[in-house]
């Protein structure tokens, strides 16, 4: 396939810009993966439509305050957003500048914090925190949340709890895991009375989920990395659920992504690592039998993978749909359950 198959227009006030007050108020479409059936309801029906024998599986990362502005030395403004912490002073990052900043060169950030140019790594700039200052200590005092670039306008006090999933734990990732945004406690204490089991897996979300595919051969696509994780008490829970015909219920993309790469030899192990797993119409999935997602961007890697998962023409179909009813999209929008 090629990439313009997967383009479709959206009208740009269906981009959701805020969230919405409550987090379990979205709307919700569902698609019957095997017959491609479509139903309107709402993110709170959610639980309805679970039982005691599934399992949901969540992706535990949680978003770090990665973007700083700053200063040249020349006093030419820089804006810095952090793809990958390497350590406590050690970063790769996206920077935009009038020019870009040579190795050697300092920038000067606020509240006295300053960091050094110490090279390239292909697009990326290698970064390093100067005196004892720690990049911990300067993302939590001068960080800005990361939002989207197709949110227009500056991250807000709210954007702290809200572009962040009630479950986040472990730091690390530069863009949230949007499905699981739709959770509040109330749905993860109601999922806890109906007996649905939960467990977790790792995905520390890159910039390169926003960064469009620049090829029209899909065959020719290099997919960013990123750090995944998937524990010995996940395999368990997994394997459990299938002995007991339960689903496993993936609740994200990117927790896809990590069970997916954990399965590659065809039965899934636990592991960690990095992972830049591409899947296109034609993969055979081996460990999700269904997914929770949020409404992706034309002509992106995570609507193809949510094609392979449902099916090419429903899931353009469905998108259709969602646009004619006036759905939100992307990161702060509704959501979209595909089911088995």
């Amino acid at each position: 396939m090629k990439k313009n198959d997967f383009n479709y227009h959206l009208p740009e006030h269906l981009i959701a810009q805020k969230p919405l007050a409550e987090r379990s108020a979205s709307r919700m479409l569902c698609m019957n993966r095997h017959s491609g059936e479509l139903q309107d309801r709402m993110f709170i029906d959610f639980a309805d439509l679970i039982s005691a024998d599934d399992l949901l599986v969540f992706n535990n990362t949680k978003v770090i305050p990665a973007r700083l502005f700053g200063r040249k030395q020349s006093g030419g403004k820089v804006e810095i957003l952090i793809e990958r912490v390497l350590d406590d002073r050690r970063a790769v990052a996206h920077m935009r500048a009038s020019k870009s900043p040579k190795a050697g060169a300092v920038i000067e950030l606020d509240n006295g914090f300053s960091c050094t140019v110490t090279g390239r790594e292909g697009d990326l700039f290698c970064l390093q925190t100067n005196g004892r200052q720690t990049l911990p200590d300067m993302l939590a005092q001068i960080g800005h949340m990361p939002l989207p670039p197709y949110i227009n306008r500056a991250d807000d006090e709210e954007d702290l709890s809200r572009y962040q999933t009630v479950f986040a734990e472990e730091s690390g990732a530069v863009a949230a895991p949007t499905a699981g945004l739709h959770f509040d406690q109330a749905m993860m204490d109601r999922l806890d009375r109906i007996g649905v089991g939960k467990t977790f897996v790792t995905l520390h979300v890159g910039s390169g989920t926003f960064q469009p595919v620049r090829v029209e051969n899909l065959a020719e696509h290099v997919m960013h990395k990123e750090f995944y994780s998937v524990s010995i008490e996940t395999v368990s829970a997994i394997e459990q659920t299938r002995e007991r015909g339960g689903r496993v219920i993936a609740i994200g993309t990117t927790a896809v992504r990590a069970l997916e790469s954990a399965s590659r030899s065809g039965q899934i192990k636990a592991g960690f690592g990095e992972t830049d797993l591409f899947i296109t119409p034609g993969y055979q999935f081996k460990s999700v039998d269904a997914m929770l997602t949020n409404f992706h961007l034309p002509e992106s890697t995570l609507l193809m993978l949510i094609a392979a998962f449902a099916g090419y023409d429903p899931v353009m179909k469905a998108y259709r749909h969602a646009i004619e009813q006036q759905y939100r999209f992307f990161s702060y929008g509704d959501a979209m359950f595909l089911s088995s």
